[in-house]
């Protein structure tokens, strides 16, 4: 599903307002229509309410008039409360305004907070219908408006957004201050970033698209490239699989890993490369742990690499550059453990290594505070992928921060440094280089657990090897990882599950793909 950026949604209102021709009250009216058909169908089993409509002085308000209008023609109980004076309200939202007075519907102004509980109060709604600030918020919510949000919020009934809950940042997905927990969200003509992009997206509940009527025909092209990611996306990054193919055509890949106590991110990293559908893996590690780390692969090879106290030493590096000979692809990370031999050999394959890379897990914490590195790079762009801690010793920013704004900490960091950067958690970002973006929609909460991102970085590694671009092998890898999850979660639940539950499920999400179940 294509997401666009507000002032996208805006340049496309005013085309049609301004060179079409279409007034802007008819595309208000069209709004609020679409909104009350979806409303009566979600929420008729509430019929006939009582419903309080709360809304804003804006735009967003005027769609919340149409509805309160429309609803209450259909027989709905409603009651619309105004945050602000009548006088404070003009432009299209005036007019549908006044068509809602003329038909003497209840509406209340409120200009202070008792007032606010009070009115709330004395309805006792059944749902409340918002439609506070819309998608053109940026600033913080405080004051008046921060109180309705909690009020609303607290209420303890169904909530429907009209447009964006509002708090919500609709470019980004960050939280501005409060937001709207919502059940339901309708939106109009496109869905923008912040209805698929966390923390936004788990204020906005279920999200509908509708038309509002702008014609398709003469419109600008959109300049962002955002999208959210379900099975019809990912069925297209699929990488080519002739039948009459063999384990060389699927290609060979690498993975350095391992160290005292981790050799089972080794593991679940080869094995994962393995399900991926790659035709050879080669594991190598710290040559005291190689017997170990036999006893736990056995598709995929191994190769001890000389070690110091079950850490990589630099005297590996020539074993590893013959060891890339041939290799599609190559990861680097998981377990690996940290030492300075380790950051010299990640700064060497950072600026040698002529095959597509993936740095996860320690490679993240080695590659922290050498983060110049990257952009010596010339080559294919590298694929990072840390968690909210590990985007944090990246960047320098804090957790709260990254996880506040992620959306945009994914794309700045992806542009700034070249690479492709998949930022994990609910609703994983990946950023490309050039601007492009991918929000994730599949996998639940059983994926957070030791050793899952293991399996990640061993299965966006593995569809290097078999020849997808960076950019879509770490989109495909985070949607069948987020499936594969979702197989896992339909047989035995979320809680306990483990990384390598889903390693059999693997070939199954991309089976669906394939066959488009």
């Amino acid at each position: 599903m294509r997401l666009i950026q507000v002032e996208e949604m805006q340049a496309i209102d005013r085309q049609a307002i301004e060179q079409l021709g279409i007034p802007g009250v008819v595309l208000m009216e069209n709004a609020g229509r679409a909104s009350s058909e979806i409303f009566s169908r979600e929420f008729g089993e509430y019929f006939p309410g009582p419903l309080l409509v709360v809304a804003g002085k804006g735009n967003n308000g005027g769609d919340g008039y149409v509805m309160a209008r429309l609803l209450t023609d259909r027989g709905w109980q409603v009651q619309t409360l105004i945050l602000g004076n009548e006088s404070d309200i003009v432009g299209d939202a005036a007019v549908m305004l006044n068509i809602l007075q003329q038909l003497e519907h209840p509406v209340t102004y409120v200009a202070d907070v008792r007032r606010l509980r009070s009115r709330v109060a004395a309805v006792v709604p059944s749902i409340i219908i918002d439609a506070l600030l819309g998608t053109g918020l940026k600033s913080e919510v405080r004051g008046l408006y921060a109180e309705a949000i909690e009020i609303i919020n607290s209420a303890g009934v169904p909530v429907f957004s009209v447009d964006i809950p509002s708090g919500v940042d609709a470019s980004t997905g960050r939280i501005c201050g409060s937001a709207v927990q919502a059940a339901l969200t309708v939106t109009f003509d496109h869905a923008k970033i912040g209805h698929g992009s966390h923390p936004g997206a788990a204020c906005a509940g279920c999200v509908e698209v509708v038309d509002i009527g702008i014609p398709e025909t003469g419109r600008a092209g959109l300049a962002s490239d955002v999208a959210l990611v379900g099975a019809e996306e990912a069925a297209g990054l699929l990488p080519e699989r002739p039948q009459q193919g063999h384990k060389g055509r699927f290609g060979h890949l690498l993975v350095l890993a391992g160290s005292v106590g981790k050799t089972g991110a080794a593991a679940l990293a080869g094995n994962a490369a393995v399900r991926s559908g790659c035709g050879l893996v080669t594991v190598a590690a710290p040559a005291s742990l190689h017997d170990i780390l036999e006893v736990k692969l056995t598709e995929a090879m191994t190769c001890p690499l000389a070690d110091v106290d079950g850490l990589l030493s630099l005297q590996a590096q020539p074993q590893i550059a013959e060891l890339l000979t041939g290799r599609q692809a190559l990861v680097l990370g998981p377990g690996l453990g940290q030492s300075s031999d380790l950051v010299e050999l990640l700064a060497w394959l950072v600026q040698n290594a002529d095959c597509p890379l993936v740095i996860d897990a320690d490679g993240l914490n080695l590659l922290a505070g050498q983060t110049a590195l990257l952009k010596q790079h010339t080559g294919k762009p590298f694929i990072l992928t840390p968690h909210p801690g590990e985007m944090s010793r990246l960047s320098g920013l804090s957790v709260a921060e990254i996880e506040a704004d992620r959306y945009r900490v994914a794309t700045d960091f992806a542009v700034e440094y070249g690479v492709v950067l998949l930022l994990k958690g609910a609703r994983t970002v990946i950023a490309a280089p050039d601007g492009r973006v991918r929000i994730n929609n599949s996998g639940n909460d059983g994926l957070a657990s030791g050793g899952s991102g293991d399996v990640l970085a061993g299965l966006i590694g593995g569809l290097l090897a078999q020849g997808s671009d960076p950019f879509a092998a770490a989109v495909l890898a985070a949607w069948l990882h987020g499936r594969a999850a979702e197989l896992v979660s339909a047989k035995q639940g979320t809680a306990g599950m483990a990384a390598a539950d889903l390693l059999l499920q693997l070939p199954v999400a991309r089976r669906e793909l394939v066959e488009g179940a």
